[in-house]
């Protein structure tokens, strides 16, 4: 077993227990802590899949903005955690029979013969560009689908918009026609008092 392949299952044994940290974690900055070591492990498993591209942008967008985002989020809501500790024990049963699920499904679609040691990638010249041919077969070969994403995230935002709004609640305005019919009388009170002696 070579160094790149030592470091491939490293990181792969990384992103399995970080993935699994972040369900069991009953923090959510903690959970969003395991989350950022996950993307940063599979950076590398990309990088070593000659994808650098792809690699850097999941550090750079999800761990950079996403992920911070997301933690500056969930440390600016104040979340009881003790409600959250108490219905996970009750959704273990079915949480397992779903994790059953999708692994069944898995094998069954993968199969048993596609495990095995990590694939090398291709050897490819030293002018080669992996953003170059991301860009070709993105919008040429998979337009289309690029393009239903970019609908579907759209979609997402403004559903997510939607759902958040809970309407103009302590919304403060000023109306023109009121403050030119205002009497002065009305808003200003003048008091005569006796000025003090002096001493």
């Amino acid at each position: 077993m070579d160094l790149v392949q030592s470091v491939f299952y490293i990181c792969s044994a990384m992103v399995i227990v970080f993935a699994f940290m972040v369900i069991i974690s009953a923090n959510p900055v903690r959970g969003a802590l395991f989350l950022v070591a996950t993307f940063l492990a599979s950076s590398v498993i990309w990088i070593l899949l000659e994808a650098e591209f792809l690699g850097l942008i999941l550090v750079l967008v999800y761990v950079g903005a996403v992920m911070t985002l997301f933690l500056f989020v969930v440390m600016m809501l104040n979340i009881d955690v003790v409600p959250l500790k108490e219905t996970l024990v009750k959704y273990v049963p079915v949480a397992l029979l779903v994790i059953v699920a999708i692994l069944a499904m898995l094998i069954s679609v993968v199969g048993p013969s596609h495990f095995g040691s990590m694939p090398q990638p291709a050897m490819h010249a030293a002018d080669y560009s992996n953003t170059k041919a991301l860009g070709m077969l993105l919008y040429t070969q998979f337009a289309y689908p690029f393009e239903v994403a970019g609908v579907i995230l759209l979609v997402a935002i403004i559903a997510s918009i939607t759902l958040a709004f809970r309407g103009r609640v302590n919304r403060k305005s000023q109306r023109p026609s009121d403050q030119v019919n205002v009497n002065p009388k009305d808003r200003v009170r003048v008091i005569k008092m006796p000025s003090e002696k002096k001493i």
